[in-house]
């Protein structure tokens, strides 16, 4: 028994010490805004995901969210892309090069799920993840920091 307790005592001590966080939850509301304004992303992470919750209660039409990660100096070249043209399902941006990855647009009270290649993502440059819904781009982002 002394034994087992030894190993789990250092099993457990492994994990907190050597264990990486490689996911996240930021949650956006009907104030546009997100409770995070930076993102931590560890070199050691294959993939990092993030959990994208709408804590309000307003439909995706009115109110949607999603997360749109670019360079920093792409951001003002992507925000003007956004056009109600380009349809909601699309977060209401065209196809671009200069967009790294995207979440769908989700609703009052929804998630959705994004899966990021940290690899895809240069240390030597600075990233930004912002909302893409008409008008919340300006207030709604934040940093990612690749560390």
């Amino acid at each position: 028994m002394k034994i087992l307790f030894f190993f789990m005592t250092i099993m457990f001590a492994f994990n907190l010490v050597f264990a990486d966080d490689c996911s996240i939850q930021i949650i956006g509301s009907d104030m546009m805004k997100y409770d995070l304004q930076e993102i931590n992303i560890s070199s050691n992470c294959v993939s990092f995901d993030i959990m994208l919750k709408h804590g309000g209660k307003l439909p995706v039409s009115a109110m949607g969210h999603n997360i749109v990660i670019t360079e920093e100096s792409n951001f003002m070249l992507v925000a003007q892309l956004i056009n109600m043209e380009n349809g909601i399902e699309n977060g209401y941006l065209p196809a671009s090069d200069k967009i790294l990855f995207r979440s769908d647009m989700i609703g009052g009270g929804e998630s959705t799920f994004l899966t990021v290649d940290p690899s895809k993502l240069d240390s030597t440059k600075s990233f930004i993840y912002f909302c893409s819904f008409p008008g919340h781009w300006a207030i709604m982002k934040g940093k990612i920091n690749l560390l």
